[in-house]
């Protein structure tokens, strides 16, 4: 028996599963979907977030201690604008340190909120931030090594968004809360009183951790109330290790605009919407019939093999699905008061990033790697595993790569094992091909997250600097696999 196929089996013969039992949970019923309170971040004084400690009741009846920005749970939405410099104090409130990355901003290394850049308690850190990148979805979280898993699962996220003034918004849902709506989505596990349960010690860490119900803003089945028209859905996919495809329950039809990154050329009809961890997408579904509708998610297993083994599951899995594997994500009602702004979708979305980088100058490989000696073992038998990237696990103290500002490069990731989403700071990229078939970009638009099962190829350039003092990340975004060592780091100059 080849060693490969051997450790696969030992895995599964080992593995518990990653997800917190359902039978703990009390009946939940459902709420209206809150929305975060919208930031406008510019360039003045005064724009600022706190991490802080607090409480909040995702089951009616019991409190569960979280952590939030400026607020109990989660953060605001920031609005920030291209061609302008959003001035942001950050402040720590915490008992241990944190970071603000802000995850798909092109700013430099020492501005990023990587891992290095860390906020001890009772500190604050001004952020000016030089925003000049397409409009789009993007987010803000706690970056810290060893604990951005734990601190992101209870709470230190929030979404961002970067609006262009050059760009005619009347095409579009543009209302925020009315017809452009914030999805936070995560995935929660519950003691018995209602509190938070977290787990990143042996096969949880090795899998990535996973609750068994399904938070939207942080609430648990939430219903939002739309217009009569064409709403835009922002969602994010801000879980740990859970990847999400999305669907409507009456299978309705609906069209992706925009993608990690900024907007596509043109809508794409979709069916269903395959988001991994960290993935951006916004969508517009027309509501114009005023039926009712469930946005669900298939219930899509750990990925073994990169796909290889069939996408089989690691482990089992004790997960709150319908008999026909479906999670509840958020019900949507029509509310004839609100009014609908949009009724047409557009043929062509202005405003739209054409990629733009140049021929590439050389090409960098890079393997996630689940099987790193001893350390596997001690996932098995409960301690926190040593995963890595290309046989290394991650060190502050050491640069993996040195890359030259303004090169254009092909980056080539493999996965063993299992499938990960892979992401890199400090700027975007066009996928060339996943599993060695072309990818149209027209469907993708620009990324800053790519789905590894088997391989992916990628074309990338920094325009930002990064130092050794302060370089920039790329990690696999399972955040226990980042926390566990499947990171690296690297400067431009």
């Amino acid at each position: 028996m080849k060693r490969r196929r051997f450790l696969i089996g030992t895995i599964s013969a080992f593995a518990a599963p990653a997800v917190v039992g359902r039978a703990q949970v009390r009946t939940l019923s459902s709420g209206k979907l809150p929305i975060p309170p919208l930031m406008e971040v510019g360039e003045e004084a005064g724009n600022q977030l706190a991490a802080i400690e607090g409480s909040h009741s995702f089951i009616a009846g019991t409190e569960a201690r979280v952590l939030g920005w400026s607020q109990d749970h989660l953060g605001p939405t920031l609005r920030l604008r291209r061609g302008q410099t959003a001035r942001l104090t950050v402040e720590n409130r915490l008992n241990e340190p944190i970071t603000a990355h802000w995850h798909g901003l092109h700013v430099p290394g020492r501005k990023d909120g990587g891992p290095l850049s860390l906020i001890a308690p009772g500190r604050e850190v001004e952020n000016l931030l030089d925003i000049d990148q397409p409009a789009g979805t993007y987010w803000y979280h706690s970056h810290p090594h060893g604990r951005t898993g734990e601190q992101v699962y209870r709470g230190l996220a929030g979404m961002l968004l970067i609006d262009d003034d050059n760009v005619s918004a009347g095409d579009l849902p543009h209302n925020y809360c009315v017809d452009d709506i914030p999805l936070i989505v995560q995935d929660r596990a519950f003691s018995g009183s209602g509190g938070l349960q977290y787990d990143d010690d042996g096969m949880t860490a090795m899998q990535g951790f996973r609750g068994d119900q399904i938070a939207v803003n942080g609430a648990l089945n939430p219903v939002a109330k739309v217009p009569k028209g064409l709403v835009r859905f922002r969602i994010l996919n801000a879980s740990n290790s859970r990847v999400y495809v999305f669907r409507f329950d009456d299978d309705r039809s609906f069209h992706q605009i925009a993608g990690d990154a900024g907007l596509f050329p043109a809508p794409a009809p979709r069916n269903k919407l395959h988001l991994a961890p960290a993935e951006r997408a916004e969508i517009l579904v027309d509501f114009s019939n005023g039926s009712i509708a469930s946005l669900v998610s298939e219930n899509v297993p750990v990925q073994m093999m990169g796909g290889m083994m069939g996408g089989g599951m690691m482990g089992g899995s004790s997960e709150t699905a319908s008999a026909e594997g479906i999670l509840q994500v958020l019900r949507v009602e029509v509310d004839d008061s609100l009014p609908a702004a949009v009724a047409k979708l557009p043929q062509t979305l202005g405003g739209a990033p054409i990629p733009d980088f140049g021929e590439p100058v050389r090409r960098r490989k890079f393997q996630l790697n689940m099987m790193m000696g001893m350390g596997m073992m001690r996932g098995m038998f409960g301690g926190r595993p040593n995963l890595g990237i290309n046989g290394e696990s991650y060190d502050m103290d050491r640069i993996d790569q040195e890359l030259r500002l303004g090169e254009t490069e092909i980056w080539e990731i493999s996965a063993d094992m299992m499938a990960h989403p892979f992401h890199v700071h400090g700027t975007s990229f066009q996928v060339l091909s996943q599993n060695g078939q072309p990818v149209d970009y027209a469907k993708t638009g620009l990324k800053d997250v790519v789905w590894v099962e088997n391989t992916a190829e990628i074309l990338i350039r920094f325009d930002r600097p990064a130092t050794k003092e302060t370089p920039y990340m790329y990690h696999c975004h399972i955040l226990e696999h980042e926390d566990s060592g499947m990171m690296g780091q690297f400067t431009v100059g």
